[in-house]
């Protein structure tokens, strides 16, 4: 990607006379279009801007899936079936989602609204569901745990029922989805054991995942967050009756029903209201990287692309030796205690805007201007700045820093897209460019903290340890 200039989430072209239209008996997918290319050169980016700063009309599947378990156990998918599942999906900048529909075990009567396949066997619901996802090929998945509960738990009831071959679930036609235990560990989340599932073409959008990492919430469960951010919960049915609703007869079946049906269609909304497909698009552009590292990888890899596909243009190598940081603690910011009391006048706040990135535009802060203390004779005293802490980096006048110019086109692109944003009246187009503008400042701010993780992919303690000097002197 980073070879031909190509960005997550943006609109690619393949110049004419260089790729070749697959008959379907060739395809290896279930895309709608297959063509090969002669040359991967031949695949070019094309800039965000314009019509083509538009997001592709993605189809978006929300799921939920119910399991009947003995009175007060959780369901295991060895002994418990899946008795029910709901599907809702529709098409990114749609009002309404095109299919709303609900696989059950055994019959349900009718619901208003939404489309009820009933089967008398759970292999055959299962494997019909699985045909279902496949022939509406969406793009993204959603749904509340859908990574660690609902995906995990068709798959171990296949197995558990002898269905061979059952977890086709990518867009690649004849690829099993495997399933695989994963930890992961970033400062914002800590760590956490979670499940990996291959789905080639289609991007899991766990509204549980992206909750957890970007909310300080008392309680995470479904109904709590849609309380938070909807002002809605869920229908009324408490799991302890699940069994029992099932058991009984289809007009009981139609109640469980409805409840799987809210449960697929609140994650969607959340989805809608938090801006979630917009923000992450504009994070996936802005930095380069494909979305699905948003949600898989932490911090550091946005700051790398950035990194790599500026030096790809100047023409400047990046070293790949890991330079461990031996646990060497630098200062950081000075933190002003407040005067606490009762004031009848009113206060004034003071804050710098994007003090970090500022302070390392402005003083040139980079690995590729930092002068080693013994090499310091070789330049005039007037191009070398000294920060506060003692190091030495060259002056925009000798040579510009790759990290300032990177900040600067962040900033710079910010500012763009929040005068786009305060002119612009279409909604969708306003959260293209909310999103973006989002994107473009926590990018900017995370810069800083790329140059001072220890465990990285490049510390270097005297870019981050300047810029923190350089903040304690300005407050003061």
């Amino acid at each position: 990607m980073i070879d031909n200039e190509i960005g997550g989430m943006t609109w690619i072209k393949v110049e004419a006379k260089n790729w070749l239209m697959r008959a379907d008996s060739q395809k290896a997918s279930n895309c709608q279009i297959e063509f090969d290319v002669h040359n991967y050169n031949h695949v070019v980016s094309l800039p965000v801007e314009g019509k083509f700063s538009k997001i592709a009309p993605l189809r978006i599947m929300s799921f939920d899936i119910e399991c009947s378990a003995g009175q007060g156990k959780f369901p295991v998918p060895k002994e418990d079936p899946v008795i029910q599942i709901a599907n809702i999906v529709k098409v990114l900048g749609e009002t309404e989602p095109f299919v709303r529909n609900v696989f059950t075990l055994k019959k349900c009567a009718p619901i208003v609204g939404s489309k009820v396949h009933s089967f008398e066997s759970e292999e055959e619901l299962l494997l019909r569901w699985r045909d279902f996802m496949s022939e509406v090929d969406p793009d993204i998945i959603t749904g509340y745990n859908i990574i660690n509960f609902d995906f995990p738990y068709i798959i171990e009831r296949a197995e558990a029922l002898k269905i061979a071959g059952y977890s086709k679930f990518s867009k690649l036609r004849n690829h099993i989805s495997k399933m695989k235990s994963t930890t992961l560990t970033s400062k914002a989340l800590g760590t956490r054991d979670s499940k990996d599932i291959n789905m080639e073409g289609r991007v899991q959008f766990d509204m549980l995942a992206i909750i957890l990492r970007d909310h300080k919430l008392r309680s995470y469960t479904l109904n709590a967050v849609s309380a938070h951010f909807l002002g809605e919960q869920k229908e009324d049915v408490h799991h302890n009756v699940i069994a029992e609703l099932q058991a009984k007869d289809e007009f009981t079946r139609r109640r469980l029903a409805v409840y799987c049906l809210k449960d697929a269609f609140l994650p969607l909304r959340l989805m809608e209201k938090l801006m979630c497909i917009f923000n992450l698009t504009e994070m996936a552009r802005v930095t380069g990287v494909p979305i699905i590292f948003l949600f898989t990888r932490g911090q550091q890899i946005k700051v790398a692309s950035q990194l790599y596909r500026k030096c790809r243009n100047l023409d400047l190598l990046i070293p790949v030796q890991r330079n461990e940081v031996n646990g060497d603690k630098y200062e950081g910011a000075t933190v002003i205690e407040p005067s606490r009391g009762f004031y009848k006048d009113p206060i004034a706040t003071l804050d710098f805007a994007s003090l970090y990135p500022s302070i390392m535009m402005a003083h040139n802060l980079c690995y590729s201007t930092l002068v080693p203390r013994h090499h310091r004779n070789k330049y005039k005293p007037e191009d070398i700045t000294e920060t506060p802490n003692g190091d030495l980096f060259v002056k925009q006048t000798t040579k510009k820093g790759i990290l300032p110019m990177i900040l600067e086109e962040l900033i710079g692109a910010r500012k763009k897209a929040k005068n786009e944003l305060a002119k612009a009246t279409d909604p969708f187009e306003r959260a293209v460019l909310d999103g973006r503008q989002l994107a473009l400042k926590i990018s900017a701010n995370s810069v800083y903290g790329f140059t001072g993780a220890q465990v990285g992919q490049l510390p270097c303690l005297p870019i981050s340890s300047s810029v923190t000097a350089f903040g304690r002197v300005m407050i003061e």
